[in-house]
């Protein structure tokens, strides 16, 4: 009697319990279930689900779907199976940053999206076992809210020092050799690392592609020792239930608290010293210039994760966390609502309402948890005028329309986004696990 094959979710469970309960064990037989085509066909259902612009060989998901997902995907096991796999060099992309810089994009093909998605879903459970407490980019089950409310519960606990730590063009120059080391200690499987490896070449020499599916797990596993090192910082300055240093990291965005009082100066100089020494393995460097030490009961600021932290008092008398967008999230938005309008300014309203609700709606709910009233009330006048002067240059006219159209009009029939309602940031329990 033939054992049946368990299913992939079910595998992925079985391996991350095991991960946890051994954490020096070094799997092998790994590759085998990143060539299974279920693993495969999971890949691509969450890439055609994230959908994304094609690679340097042009296509796209309908011309996948034309020809067969099933033929391609079969094709794509049988190249792996085979060892005959190449990934394709990834397609530059370079996208503005608000300094006037650009940042530079790495957008693999579809066919190279679905081998690092499979990759991912096998390497995923033993690596996430593994992962600290502090650390929320890109992980199951955790959100940049939850990394928000931890910074928030430290402050009000008094953790009022802080130092915001920018790192140096982090996903560029990640060393491909330090890496697969990293991975070599947990996986024991030639044919993975050798997988690996072609992936990591298609980006050049060094670094991990910014829009890679496996590149966020990655750049996690590449600074887990960094946030080993402030677990260990935690556990040692603690006085009982009381923490005397917090962090919090969502992918390259980190931020660490200090007490206010006397007895934790110290750790203001040691801290980022432990850091560099950490950060040197790894040859990772720290942008000096953005690089700042914060002291929030002298009313200074920091930012994180797209907001802007500032210590007030509550209406009760308390110290609390007043939270609002960063400048540069606002600006983002309205380049980007500007663009499509110019882009489209002969498309019609409903089509052009349609793309934008998109963009607000994922906007908006990012920030609805911060003091953001504001910010949104600014963005909310700046959409209806933009709506007003599409509908009139439409016309062939100048203005806003005022007189021709009501405020309720252009929000309960022509459907603009407006949903600007705030939330209070969630008090989320450990997420451990």
């Amino acid at each position: 009697m033939t054992k049946p094959s368990i299913g992939l979710q079910e595998l992925r469970r079985k391996i991350y319990l095991k991960a946890k309960a051994e954490p020096a064990w070094r799997f092998w037989g790994l590759f085998v279930h990143v060539c299974k085509y279920e693993t495969l066909h999971e890949a691509y259902t969450v890439a055609k689900r994230n959908g994304g612009a094609p690679g340097v060989d042009g296509v796209t998901f309908a011309d996948i779907e034309l020809a067969g997902a099933e033929a391609f995907l079969t094709g794509l096991r049988d190249e792996l199976v085979a060892g005959t796999y190449r990934s394709l060099p990834n397609r530059k992309k370079e996208i503005p940053k608000g300094d006037g810089k650009v940042r530079t994009l790495g957008i693999p093909t579809i066919r190279d999206r679905v081998v690092q998605g499979a990759l991912k879903l096998i390497l995923e459970p033993i690596f996430e076992s593994d992962f600290q407490d502090g650390s929320y980019g890109y992980r199951p089950k955790r959100t940049a809210h939850q990394a928000v409310a931890k910074v928030k519960k430290a402050v009000v606990r008094r953790l009022t020092r802080v130092i915001d730590l920018d790192l140096k063009t982090y996903f560029d120059t990640v060393n491909h050799s330090i890496l697969l080391r990293k991975v070599a200690l947990r996986v024991q499987d030639g044919d993975v690392l050798r997988l690996l490896k072609l992936i990591l070449k298609a980006s050049g020499k060094k670094g991990v592609p910014q829009s890679g599916v496996i590149s966020p797990l990655l750049a996690n596993l590449y600074l887990n020792d960094v946030d080993r090192m402030l677990e260990r910082a935690k556990a040692v300055t603690r006085r009982g239930a009381y923490p005397n240093v917090e962090y919090a990291r969502f992918a390259d965005d980190l931020v660490i608290l200090v007490g206010d009082h006397p007895a934790c100066d110290w750790l203001m100089e040691a801290i980022p010293k432990r850091l560099r020494e950490e950060l040197a393995k790894i040859e990772v460097q720290i942008n000096e210039e953005k690089t700042k030490t914060v002291d929030l009961a002298r009313d200074e600021t920091f930012s994180f994760v797209g907001f802007d932290f500032r210590r007030v008092k509550t209406r009760q008398g308390r110290w609390g966390v007043r939270m609002t967008p960063k400048g540069k999230a606002r600006s983002s938005l309205i380049s980007r609502l500007r663009e499509l309008f110019r882009r489209h300014v002969s498309h019609p309203i409903a089509w052009v309402l349609n793309q934008a609700n998109t963009i607000l709606r994922g906007w908006v709910n990012y920030f609805r948890v911060g003091e953001s009233h504001e910010c949104f009330s600014y963005i909310r006048y700046w959409m209806e005028r933009k709506v007003r002067r599409h509908l009139m240059r439409a016309r062939g006219r100048q203005g806003f329309g005022w007189k021709r159209w009501s405020s309720a009009w252009i929000y309960e029939t022509l459907g603009v986004f407006s949903d600007y309602q705030l939330v209070r940031v969630p008090e989320y329990e450990s997420v451990s696990r």
